[in-house]
């Protein structure tokens, strides 16, 4: 029998090629898109974030979607353009590293690891919530939707979830790979019949408050308010966050330097018109008002299609609980490739234990740090759970901060790194230079603002410390102890910290 222990990657940190041990050429352009794709969970993520948009913009809702979409291009454009110079699964830590030093390296990369970890609870506990509520709908026993309500019943489904998804990392981007091209599929396959079953009504003239579409939703400029500009890279934030997993593959795809950029524009490109053609057949059915399934009515908000589907699908509703349940269950899987690849490349470099550079000899992946994340989050979730469920929300919420952080950073790190061809071309002017600057500029006003606005109690679950917003204290929090663990890691290894990266050589495609 194979021995299957974990082992550290045999690549030095300088070595050619900057090999770290994964598998080569497992994952190509449509393997990419599928994986980004779930990571994004368009069903679960549409479903709480239709109505709350739509009460705050009205009939602008596919307007304030597209809003959203181009801080994301943007900065996803200065993604693809480092990971041709420098295809390396540590994506932010890595490039931050060299374009600003090792230590903002080691905080962007921070700032990936806390909301991709701690994101992973939200989408087990969520995943728990339409699992119940879909084996009520089959069985017709209403009653077992409440047993998510249950705590110990909540939490030993969520941690057998999360167990679940980290044995699929485990077994390498093969095995997630078919795993998610079945459940994405069919979140796919039910969102399009939504959406034609929704125009069908309307065309009837039997929809809940037939709105006629017109030109003027899908208009960015139409858009009132500042506030609601603002509300629109919020809102990318959220429903748009997960695509950058693609890039965190890059060692492991076929073609390093080129497919995962590829794949990273064109999954936010599948997911926006996936987006425009759901959010418009949702508002022309239900219209925005506050009527019983109106998009504006506050009971509804928090699930939109969970009131919608039976009136627009009729005996088929279940389907889309199914749909929202396999979107935040493929997502819970898939967003466990970031996170573990990051720290495989903080193992490999020496910004963390050399544990974390460990490889499993038999599947090609970061085993240790798999576990470590899936370990940490089931902890997380469990302890939360218990203690407090405002804390545990309004750390999702924080996470928001987080990622602007990340992305923001990682898009300016492009900017610096090549600030010296800037005049080469016009077409290296734009993408990489114009393009990155104004995604990552947005995307840190956005950050600031958040900070600002979580201030105020009121913000998210309405808790506070001190009569400070609990989101705000957290969000310190998360940055405190990311600057005690980045200390203590100086204090235990700094080599890292006093290092060059420009010697490291990357593959060049042939």
């Amino acid at each position: 029998m194979t021995h299957t222990t974990d082992r550290p990657a045999q690549a030095g940190a300088d070595t050619p090629n900057n090999w770290k041990g994964l598998s080569k050429g497992a994952i190509g352009l449509l393997g990419g898109l599928v994986i980004g794709v779930s990571t994004i969970a368009p069903a679960y993520t549409l479903s709480g974030a239709l109505g709350p948009t739509a009460s705050a913009v009205g009939e602008r809702l596919p307007a304030i979607l597209l809003v959203g979409f181009v801080p994301m291009l943007l900065v996803a454009i200065g993604y693809r353009q480092l990971n041709k110079a420098m295809p390396d699964s540590g994506t932010t830590f890595t490039w931050a590293s060299r374009a600003f030093g090792p230590w903002i390296g080691w905080m962007a990369s921070w700032c990936l690891l806390a909301a991709t970890i701690l994101v992973l609870s939200n989408l087990a506990g969520i995943a728990v919530d339409f699992f119940y509520l879909a084996i009520a709908q089959l069985t017709g026993q209403e009653q077992i939707a409440a047993l998510t309500r249950n705590v110990p019943i909540n939490i030993a489904t969520c941690l057998a979830f999360m167990a679940a998804a980290a044995w699929i990392s485990y077994r390498g981007l093969e095995a997630t790979k078919a795993f998610q091209y079945i459940l994405v599929t069919f979140q796919l396959v039910v969102l399009a019949w939504f959406s034609i079953a929704a125009f069908m009504q309307v065309s009837a003239g039997s929809a809940f408050d037939a709105t006629p579409v017109r030109l003027e939703w899908f208009n960015p400029f139409g858009v009132e308010s500042f506030s609601a500009f603002a509300a629109g890279v919020a809102l990318s934030v959220f429903i748009y966050w997960g695509w950058d997993v693609v890039v965190t593959m890059n060692e492991e795809s076929r073609g390093a330097t080129s497919t995962p950029g590829k794949a990273a524009i064109a999954t936010i490109l599948v997911v926006v018109a996936l987006y425009m053609a759901v959010s418009v057949a949702t508002l022309s059915f239900a219209g925005v008002s506050d009527g019983e399934f109106g998009l504006g009515n506050p009971d509804i908000q928090e699930n939109i299609f969970a009131a919608l589907a039976g009136p627009v699908m009729g005996p088929f509703a279940v389907l889309m609980s199914l749909a929202v349940l396999s979107s935040s269950a493929s997502s819970l899987q898939s967003t466990m490739i970031s996170p573990a690849r990051t720290m495989l490349a903080m193992g490999h470099y020496g910004a963390l234990s050399p544990k974390y550079a460990r490889v499993s000899p038999v599947h090609k992946t970061p085993g240790y740090a798999t576990v470590v994340a899936v370990v940490i989050a089931s902890v997380f979730y469990a302890v939360m759970r218990v203690v407090s469920e405002n804390v545990l929300w309004d750390t999702i919420t924080t996470l928001g901060m987080m990622v602007c952080f990340y992305y923001g950073v990682t898009a300016l790190a492009c900017v610096w790194y090549f600030r010296r061809e800037a005049t080469a071309s016009l077409r290296s002017l734009a993408t990489k230079v114009v393009a990155p600057l104004l995604g990552g500029l947005l995307l840190l006003v956005f950050f600031f603002q958040t900070a600002w606005d979580s201030m105020d109690p009121a913000y998210g679950s309405g808790s506070q410390i001190g009569g400070v917003g609990l989101v705000f204290v957290l969000g310190v929090a998360v940055f405190v102890i990311g600057g005690a663990a980045m200390v203590v890691q100086y204090l235990r290894g700094p080599e890292f910290f006093r290092r060059r990266f420009e010697t490291t050589e990357y593959p060049t495609e042939s």
